[in-house]
């Protein structure tokens, strides 16, 4: 069967390619007409590449109502469906996918994208999703309708606080919420650099920055802590210190963040009150005392993940934190597997898929990373299947 599968594929021609181009970035059938256009672009026949045939396919409106929100909107909550409403953070991905905004600024930038006046929508709100909501609901355009703003500006954030999609008010309501703001970190890592915190683990590490909640014998057995928690503990914690200063107020419903000169009530300091909880379980371990991070994942075996070696390695806040994350090579490479998936309908399953998304990576990066680069070397590799 798979042998018949490829022998079919081998012979697909230049108007069967175009289909399958067309039905995997726009996600909706063409027109014979704009078939025939791509087709003589596939083959040859007028001026241009496969690439470009690819990106003519992406001034579809339905690349960026479709594939684009089917693909992103996972990424906004923790159920990782795709049925959820559209958002400030789907719509953030999307607005910078369209104009081609370095992708590696997306967990730091000071920017969102909302609906344009002209549609008469609910204004953007800090403590609701309406405005996006009633833009799913009456079938709003988002290719010709999104417009950039800062985000600092229809927040009450300041500049240095924000950190791209990060401080959304959808990303706060999935992963600021309760907890102690470490699922931030992880969702982050799961949907940006493609790896959960198991395959992170690393025993090896200082345990220096783990909190007072982590106790160090679960269940009355050390050898738990120090063979298993301490691993995925010595990075994490001081890495999410960067979020100290944000909480979601579910009573609200909006993101919170202790300003310059705020005072927690449980804490005493700018610190978020959910840092201190369940101080009893180690009393001795660490007290969080404001937003230092230092990424201790530079050292040791996760050091394979592509550090960039212009950055510190720490910082302040959630703002520089994404940039170290969103400089990575893990990050760039983890976009480029996500797409091939989202194109090709299939993870990367032999070398030759490997080397596609190592090539694609690299195209990324060397293009300034805009996403759509990475539709068009998925689409070109992908259009025979």
């Amino acid at each position: 069967m798979v042998l018949f599968y490829g022998a079919v594929s081998a012979q697909a021609g230049p108007r069967e390619q175009a289909k399958r181009l067309h039905d995997r970035i726009a996600g909706v059938p063409s027109s014979n007409g704009e078939l025939d256009i791509l087709a003589d672009l596939i083959d040859g026949s007028q001026p241009g590449t496969v690439e470009d045939a690819a990106y003519r396919v992406m001034d579809h409106p339905d690349f960026y109502n479709v594939t684009l929100k089917n693909m992103v909107t996972p990424w906004t909550n923790e159920a990782q469906t795709p049925f959820a409403p559209l958002n400030d953070y789907t719509a953030t991905v999307i607005g910078m996918v369209r104009d081609d905004v370095p992708f590696n600024t997306l967990l730091s930038a000071d920017l969102l994208y909302v609906v344009d006046d002209a549609q008469g929508l609910p204004a953007y709100a800090m403590n609701s999703n309406a405005h996006y909501q009633s833009a799913e609901n009456q079938g709003i355009d988002l290719q010709a309708h999104l417009v950039q703003r800062q985000q600092s500006l229809l927040t009450d954030l300041p500049a240095g606080a924000t950190a791209g999609v990060i401080t959304t008010r959808a990303s706060a309501e999935a992963f600021f919420v309760a907890g102690t703001n470490r699922a931030m970190l992880r969702f982050t890592l799961m949907n940006h650099l493609c790896s959960d915190l198991e395959p992170l683990k690393d025993t090896t590490l200082s345990p220096d920055r783990i909190r007072q909640d982590v106790s160090r014998s679960p269940g009355g057995d050390s050898r738990i802590f120090l063979n298993s928690c301490i691993g995925c503990h010595t990075g994490m914690d001081p890495l999410a210190q960067a979020y100290a200063y944000y909480d979601y107020d579910s009573s609200a419903a909006r993101l919170v963040y202790n300003d310059i000169g705020t005072i927690d009530a449980e804490s005493g300091s700018r610190v978020q009150g959910k840092y201190l909880i369940n101080a009893d379980n180690f009393a001795p371990g660490f007290v969080t005392p404001d937003d230092r991070w230092d990424n201790y994942w530079r050292r040791g075996i996760n050091s394979h993940l592509g550090w960039d070696g212009g950055l510190s390695g720490g910082g302040y806040g959630a703002k520089s934190m994404g940039q170290e994350l969103g400089n990575s090579q893990a990050f760039a490479s983890c976009q480029a597997k996500k797409v091939f998936r989202s194109v090709c309908l299939r993870d990367p399953v032999d070398s030759g898929d490997r080397n596609r998304v190592a090539t694609m990576t690299s195209a990324f990066i060397n293009d300034g990373y805009r996403f759509k680069r990475l539709f068009a070397e998925a689409g070109s590799y992908c259009m025979g299947d």
